[in-house]
């Protein structure tokens, strides 16, 4: 079946179907990462985006059950230049084409990838639909331009739990399963308590905390603070997800009201944006954002350089930054804010993703950061 991606500025490309027939619209994205599909599939961060991988052949390893970062995939769409028929893995459970039917996500393959993410890197991200059978390119190009905009949406409504859950899973599976990361280089002397506000949060996060010797309990992101805090947490995790970090008004309250306290907050990505704007900076948008597993970036304190995964479209502004916060990070390819620490509080945060899943793991470290911080503050 034939499809069509067209995007706001009047570009449109030709290909074939990839998955479920249909019509979808949102914000395109690319990234770069060379593995990891299935994760970037499901990871809520991902909600409002139709992601564009560049790697050439995508699905060549097929899907599994393993493999997902929640419940069901995220994105709003799915580009690829060569979708693979064939699933050869031994995980496997079935082939990339059938998971993007049966959860009825729309993908295009078989269209110049390498050009349009060009067109996305000089121009920006831009709004776009993919539909597959009979339309007309101009038609189409229309339907993109009437999307809404990324700024101004909240989209972490649409990704959170309901309710609040105590995460599930053995210490042994944390630890020992190879799949999702490293054995810590240690765990907390005694189970810690994390409270995890969920904007969009991945499982292998919740894994990762397990693996550090947590227990995690799973909060809507809209609790408020003073319900968080009545669980009497050991520390607070602010996790990643989607859309403009500034339109996430209720969130940055309640950060704002933690921050008045001692108890130690961990956050990441959005979790970031959103401390960021909590302690009264600003967040703008990026012209085409982060997003793959191949991004350096430099530690200020020591020097030393992380090769990190990443996924976000907004940063926090350096100008806009207040005295109680320095800068703990910075990215080596466009020199924008990747990490912050509050400088006299156990509060501090990363622009980037430390549980990887898809990635590399040199910033698993942030993990025992988070650990330190905890037991300074129990043992005072």
């Amino acid at each position: 079946m034939n499809a069509i991606l067209a995007l706001e500025d009047g570009t449109w490309f030709q290909g074939v179907s990839a998955g479920a027939p249909g019509e979808t619209t949102g914000e395109v994205v690319f990234n770069t990462s060379l593995t990891g599909y299935q994760e970037i599939l499901t990871d809520p961060s991902y909600a409002g985006q139709i992601v564009t991988m560049t790697a050439p052949q995508i699905g060549n390893y097929g899907v599994a059950g393993a493999d997902t970062e929640s419940s069901k995939p995220q994105v709003a769409g799915f580009v690829m230049r060569d979708a693979s028929p064939m699933a050869s893995n031994w995980r496997a459970t079935g082939s990339l084409r059938d998971y993007l039917i049966r959860h009825h996500i729309v993908a295009i393959g078989d269209i110049d990838t390498r050009a349009l993410t060009r067109i996305l890197r000089s121009s920006g991200v831009m709004r776009g639909v993919i539909a597959t059978g009979a339309f007309e390119a101009a038609e189409l190009v229309e339907r993109a331009r009437r999307v809404p905009h990324m700024e101004g949406s909240d989209l972490v409504k649409q990704v959170t739990t309901a309710e609040a859950y105590d995460f599930e899973t053995s210490l042994a599976d944390a630890v020992t399963d190879a799949s999702f990361g490293v054995t810590p280089l240690r765990r907390a002397t005694r189970p810690l308590k994390v409270a995890a506000y969920d904007y969009g949060i991945k499982t292998n996060i919740l894994r990762r905390l397990v693996a550090h010797g947590c227990q995690v309990r799973v909060f809507p992101a809209s609790t408020p603070a003073a319900d968080v805090l009545a669980w009497r947490p050991d520390g607070i995790f602010l996790s990643n997800g989607p859309g403009d970090p500034a339109a996430v008004t209720y969130a940055i309250d309640n950060i704002r009201q933690l921050a008045e306290g001692t108890t130690p907050m961990f956050g990441i990505c959005l979790g970031h944006q959103l401390m960021g704007l909590a302690l009264g900076a600003r967040t703008y948008k990026l012209k085409f954002g982060h997003r793959g597993g191949n991004h350096p970036v430099k530690q200020l304190d020591s020097g030393a350089i992380e090769i990190t995964s990443q996924n976000h479209g907004f940063a926090v502004d350096p100008d806009s930054l207040p005295a109680s916060t320095r800068v703990t990070h910075l990215n080596l390819y466009d020199g924008t804010i990747e990490g912050l620490r509050h400088v006299s509080k156990p509060i501090f945060s990363v622009q980037y993703h430390p549980e990887a899943s898809p990635g590399p793991h040199d910033a698993d470290y942030l993990f025992q950061e988070f650990l330190d911080e905890m037991e300074k503050t129990q043992g005072a």
